[in-house]
């Protein structure tokens, strides 16, 4: 948050399955966006609150219960239920995810702000894109930060870890969606493009999507057969 950039951006661990939460917003307009509000809701708000920033909304990369909450292995999640409690707001969600979050979080169909691919949020001088990187779910969604100048900030969900990518033996999931998502639409963005995962399942919690093109065995395959040999089709 240094110099003289826009760009609130906070990186918070949360939970009990190495989740990260992200709170991003302007420092100008004080305006500031939940990512992934599913552990925590009360202590990123708080956090928010600390820091002078208004909650304006939620945007979530994908309807699984660790990343918006509901019930998990056997105990409740407050997630997205306890933000519309304690601070209703508008929680952007894929299109094709909508139905999904609804079913999962008890959220009405008023709380939720369908969004397509190639959509974009504006928070001062800071724009949000968000991307639709279908695999890991039908509606997962990465969310680009960009200010004019700076390096983009790519939260990138459970669709690309360091080192790694999401699991597509789940329901909805598709092997060759999330090749198309990865080697595609993500693999496409800037060297210098920082990557900001759903979860720490590495030892750094960052690090650049240029390093990641060069190391991470699922951005570096030569073809469709041999992402989905990786993946164990």
């Amino acid at each position: 948050m240094g110099g003289a950039s826009d760009v609130y951006f906070r990186q918070v661990p949360v939970g009990q399955m190495a989740n990260f939460a992200y709170l991003v917003g302007s420092q100008s307009t004080r305006e500031v966006l939940l990512v992934d509000p599913a552990w925590s809701v009360d202590a990123l708000l708080d956090q928010a609150e600390t820091d002078g920033m208004n909650v304006v909304g939620a945007l979530v990369t994908h309807y699984h219960q660790d990343h918006v909450g509901g019930r998990i292995m056997g105990f409740e999640i407050e997630g997205v239920a306890r933000l519309l409690e304690r601070h209703p707001v508008p929680i952007y969600v894929n299109e094709h995810e909508g139905d999904g979050m609804r079913t999962i979080t008890g959220a009405s169909e008023s709380d939720l702000v369908r969004k397509a691919g190639g959509d974009s949020l504006s928070l001062g001088q800071v724009r949000i894109r968000l991307l639709h990187t279908p695999g890991h779910t039908p509606g997962s969604q990465c969310f680009l930060v960009e200010e004019r100048g700076q390096p983009g900030r790519l939260i990138s969900g459970d669709t690309l870890f360091l080192g790694s990518c999401g699991r597509v033996d789940l329901p909805g999931s598709d092997p060759e969606a999330m090749y198309r998502s990865l080697n595609g639409t993500l693999k496409a963005l800037p060297d210098e493009t920082i990557l900001y995962p759903g979860h720490r399942y590495s030892e750094e919690a960052s690090g650049s999507l240029g390093e990641q093109k060069k190391t991470n065995p699922f951005l570096r395959v030569a073809s469709l057969e041999q992402f989905l040999l990786f993946m164990g089709r």
